[in-house]
């Protein structure tokens, strides 16, 4: 049906809210990729970030009668998924080390593997790519939330301030020096 991908989030979660399971599918389809590298680059476990992303699914079937447009579907769904790894966070004894390895998005040998690419250029642009996805890892967890939110989500500042409970200005501070951190790291080993 064509309206239904045209159908904002917004109206597809009210559809789903009121009966409609096939809005939940659409819903699902547009946002599991996403979702999934998030949860997975916050904590490091393809395992754990699995049962966390399930969960979140979950907890917004079991929310859906009461949802109501209050922000954008995906600060909504963010704000669930931050909660979770909150929950997730508090159970562990120090936290989870994080890890980039992602089969649902491009491995890092295909970022540098254009076709007719200069090999020596694809080895730096692999390195390169190597060394960011370091830096992330290496930023404080606030910072890196932020920063994976705005650059996985397209998220505002307002909207990951929602999403993670946070002032504007802390949201803003946060992204600010996440990036900062980012280009010194590549400035001072490049």
């Amino acid at each position: 049906m064509p309206q239904d991908t045209a159908a904002s989030d917004e109206e597809l979660m009210e559809r789903y809210r009121d009966g409609d399971a096939g809005a939940f599918d659409m819903l699902y389809s547009r946002h599991k990729g996403g979702l999934f590298r998030y949860m997975l680059r916050q904590c490091g476990n393809r395992g754990v970030a699995e049962e966390l992303f399930q969960d979140v699914w979950m907890n917004l079937i079991r929310a859906r009668t009461s949802y109501t447009v209050r922000a954008k579907f995906t600060t909504y769904l963010y704000r669930v998924a931050h909660n979770r790894l909150i929950d997730h966070y508090r159970a562990q004894a120090g936290g989870v080390p994080l890890s980039f390895d992602d089969e649902n998005g491009p491995p890092l040998d295909a970022i540098a593997s254009a076709d007719g690419q200069d090999p020596a250029v694809a080895a730096d642009v692999r390195q390169q790519a190597q060394r960011l996805l370091r830096l992330i890892e290496a930023l404080p967890d606030a910072q890196r939330e932020a920063f994976l939110l705005q650059h996985e989500t397209d998220m505002s500042i307002e909207e990951i301030a929602q999403a993670t409970g946070v002032s504007r200005e802390t949201a803003k501070s946060r992204l600010r020096y996440a990036i900062a951190k980012l280009r010194m790291g590549m400035q001072m080993d490049g």
